[in-house]
Order: C-alpha cells, then sequence, then structure tokens
C-alpha cells in the first residue's frame, strides 16, 4: 500500500511539471483478428475497409500451465504446430500481413499468452529459480516475433498483453527484454497493459505508445444511454491524461470493446459470463467511446475487440464482442469513415 501511494504521489507531482501532451500523428482505427484456424480467402480482409479501418492487430498465442515455468509455441514445440491454429504460427502471420498489405491496412502483431488454469494477467512464481526458467522461455517467443516483424515490416509491435503482474514484479527483466527487441526490430513500440493495471507499469518511458485494454466499467445499467455511458468515461479520462501527460506519450487503446448483452458496460471485461442479448447497448457504448474518447489531445485511437475473418462469424456466448453485422458496426463506420 505504502509503495502503491508512494507511486501515485510521484506521479501527481510529475503531471504538475509536465504539461499536457498533444499527440500529433493519425489516429488508429484498428482491428484485433481472430487468428482463423485455417487460411481465409484472400479478400477476407476487405470488409475492414469497408468500416473505414485502417489498421489490423495480428495475435499470435503462446501457452503455458498455471505454476509451470515453461512456455510453448509453435516455434520452440514442433509438434504444437500441428495443431494450432493457421493464424497464429509464423506461416500465419506472414499470410495475414500479406493480406492486409493487399487490402492498404497496417498491421500492428501482438502477442498473447494463454495460460491453462488461471489468469495470465496474476501470472509469477515462487522461487527466482522458476522465474527464470519462465523469463528464458518467454524471452524466446518476444524475440522471435520481433524477429518476424522486422523482416516482415510491420508497422507496430505490441512486446505482450497484459503481463501486469509479471510486468510489475520483474521490471529488470522488462526493460533488457525491451532493448533486445530494439536491437532487432527498428519499428515503433507499445505494450497492451490491462485498464486497471496501467498506472503501475515501469517500462513506458522506453516505449513509444501507453497501451492500454480498455475494458473500463463506465455504467452499471442494463443499456444505458450515450450521454449516460460519456458521462461514465470523465474519472477514467482524467487518470489517462495524467498518464499522458507524465510520460508525455500518446495513449493508444491497444484493446476496446463490449459485448453485445444486457449491462455490457459494467464489467466490459468479462468475457463467460450469461448474455441476454442486447446489440443497442453494445452500439451505444461504441458511441459514446467515439464521443468522450476519440477527440481527446493526447490519444491515438485503438483496435476494437473483435473482428472475425470467416465470412459468417461464429457468435457463441464468448464472442459476443465482436460488433460485425451489428448496430455497433454502423456506428463504428459512420465514424471512422469520416
Amino acid at each position: 500500500m505504502v509503495n502503491r501511494f508512494f507511486l501515485i504521489l510521484c506521479a501527481l507531482i510529475s503531471c504538475q511539471t509536465q504539461p499536457p501532451f498533444q499527440y500529433a500523428g493519425h489516429k488508429f482505427k484498428g482491428v484485433n483478428l481472430v487468428a482463423p484456424p485455417r487460411q481465409p480467402d484472400s479478400l477476407a480482409l476487405a470488409p475492414v475497409r469497408a468500416i473505414g479501418g485502417e489498421w489490423v492487430a495480428i495475435v499470435p498465442y503462446g501457452f503455458c500451465k498455471k505454476n509451470d515455468p515453461h512456455f510453448f509455441f509453435s516455434e520452440n514445440r514442433k509438434e504444437q504446430s500441428k495443431w494450432q491454429w493457421w493464424g497464429e504460427t509464423t506461416a500465419g502471420v506472414a499470410g495475414t500481413v500479406q493480406m492486409a498489405r493487399k487490402q492498404g491496412l497496417k498491421t500492428m502483431l501482438k502477442p498473447h499468452v494463454w495460460m491453462q488454469g488461471g489468469s495470465h494477467l496474476d501470472l509469477e512464481f515462487s522461487t527466482e529459480a522458476d522465474w527464470q526458467s519462465f523469463e528464458h522461455d518467454y524471452a524466446q517467443y518476444i524475440l522471435h516475433f520481433a524477429k518476424i516483424a522486422d523482416s516482415l515490416h510491420i508497422d507496430l509491435y505490441c512486446i505482450t498483453t497484459e503481463l501486469d503482474r509479471f510486468a510489475v514484479a520483474r521490471p529488470a527483466f522488462w526493460q533488457g527484454l525491451i532493448k533486445q527487441v530494439r536491437q532487432i526490430y527498428k519499428g515503433q513500440l507499445t505494450y497492451a497493459a490491462n485498464w486497471d493495471r496501467y498506472e503501475q507499469i515501469p517500462f513506458w518511458q522506453q516505449l513509444d505508445f501507453i497501451g492500454v485494454d480498455a475494458y473500463f466499467p463506465i455504467s452499471d445499467k442494463r443499456e444505458p444511454s450515450i450521454g449516460e455511458l460519456t458521462r461514465g468515461w470523465k474519472k477514467h479520462l482524467t487518470v489517462l491524461q495524467q498518464m499522458s501527460s507524465q510520460w508525455q506519450k500518446p495513449i493508444l487503446f491497444t484493446e476496446f470493446g463490449y459485448r453485445s448483452c444486457d449491462h455490457t458496460a459494467q464489467r466490459p471485461w468479462e468475457s463467460e459470463t450469461d448474455c441476454k442479448a442486447n446489440p443497442a447497448a453494445q452500439a451505444n457504448a461504441y458511441a459514446a467511446m467515439l464521443e468522450a474518447v476519440w477527440p481527446q489531445p493526447w490519444f491515438a485511437g485503438g483496435f476494437l475487440w473483435k473482428w472475425f475473418l470467416e465470412i459468417e462469424p461464429r457468435h457463441r456466448e464468448r464472442d459476443q464482442y465482436s460488433p460485425q453485422g451489428k448496430p455497433a458496426e454502423q456506428v463504428l463506420t459512420k465514424n471512422w469513415q469520416k
């Protein structure tokens, strides 16, 4: 508690001495792609352009088990490549980049961790030996895709997604890893921090964007209005602006999204809870984010979660985040095509 208080105090002091940050670049209009099991049609990314999108995030997964100090991905466990989805393999990443280029889309490479038996957000170990074993394996994963990002001329590399407890517990590892990535990959870098922990990440100074997976709770109502949702953003905008000023860097929403369900803005990060379909609530949440956050001078844009490459995406309960074919897609298109 003392350490957290000290960090907050330092941040407030720093913000008072730093001018407001102004992002001068073109705002990202992006989607996080769901890696397809098989190679899709070469025109599968055309709908992203149709809604006004300009970026795609390519999301390869690596795997671990809770309390197991080993990490696996398709290149360090060859038998895994036999069952891993096409879009998550090195060949699939390269193929997706090629498809994106044909549509004039820019690319972000964004590795994710899938943990069996637990949440990647809380990845931790009790011994130094286990930490070092995991770090050895994980560095191979990130450096492998740094090489891929460089060789394919990827526009932005997100070095990791939501390993926030790991990031706070082992800052020296991450600072060293970022230096190694910089030696390999010459493009811009970010890290995708969870909405409730991005203030604690210790290495923003080494990156180009403060990446936030923006599942902020903004309303408890079943179907709040756009105005109510916009007001719900205010307290979060204050902290985001302070972070941007403190580090003099733009905020990038590496993920943002809402399920097409009742109470979609109450706990937007939850994907396993029961869903009573409510496309209007999802559309309102998109509209409020675009109204409240998008014009902010420190905001660099973002990547919605999530977008399927199949012509008719599967809509299981956990896949209700997709705006495809719903009113939220129309809201997004109207804004992004301006």
